[in-house]
């Protein structure tokens, strides 16, 4: 139980370290609108990367060449999705920002990046080969190697977004409202470039 446990922490470590669009989100939401934001909008990162280790471990062939089957549309849906972020955090305030987190915002935080990460066919085939790497997943891993396996997973993932929203937000106060305007308009044309990368690469067929 503990090898697959600390195998699982490393790989969800690894997976969610490298900076992408999610990173970016988490970044901006920790800076304009604070700490808990940042690490809730990571945690819906690390709910999806569970739930593809879950497939992944326990070897679900059928939904596993499923979500295969639909990377197309996920690509598609992921990559709009992204555009629209991409334009909104563009043009939003960080005074408007900041008077919005309240209510379900948090919620809000949340879903977005599950749902960013979960129509992302890339996190699915990471898990696939990590897991094969790892010698783990399919019908001949246990179901409690398997388990702790995830579990490692989601903790590790967590614990990034936890350490980095943590670190973001101790820098928060020494920034100037100016640089949250910047800050919005940077991180907006990364995450559109992310979008249209994912789109045209799509039209190209890669």
């Amino acid at each position: 139980m503990l090898i697959p446990l600390l195998k699982g922490i490393l790989l969800g470590l690894s997976i969610a370290a490298p900076v992408g669009p999610i990173g970016i989100l988490c970044i901006r939401r920790t800076i304009t609108l604070g700490r808990l934001h940042g690490f809730l909008s990571g945690l819906g990162a690390a709910s999806a990367d569970a739930f593809y280790g879950f497939i992944a471990g326990f070897g679900l062939t059928l939904i596993t060449s499923f979500l295969l089957d639909q990377k197309v549309l996920l690509q598609a849906v992921g990559g709009l999705f992204l555009c629209y972020l991409g334009v909104r955090t563009f043009r939003s305030k960080p005074a408007a920002d900041a008077a919005k987190a309240s209510g379900n915002t948090l919620f809000r935080s949340y879903v977005s990046t599950l749902m960013l990460t979960i129509t992302n066919p890339m996190t699915i085939m990471s898990f696939l080969g990590s897991f094969a790497g790892l010698g783990m997943g399919g019908s001949q891993t246990g179901i409690a190697s398997a388990v702790a396996l995830v579990i490692g997973v989601f903790v590790g993932s967590a614990l990034w977004w936890l350490a980095l929203s943590t670190v973001i937000g101790m820098l928060r106060d020494r920034i100037h409202v100016t640089a949250f305007r910047w800050i919005n308009r940077i991180s907006g044309v990364i995450l559109t470039v992310f979008g249209l990368v994912a789109i045209i690469g799509l039209l190209l067929g890669e």
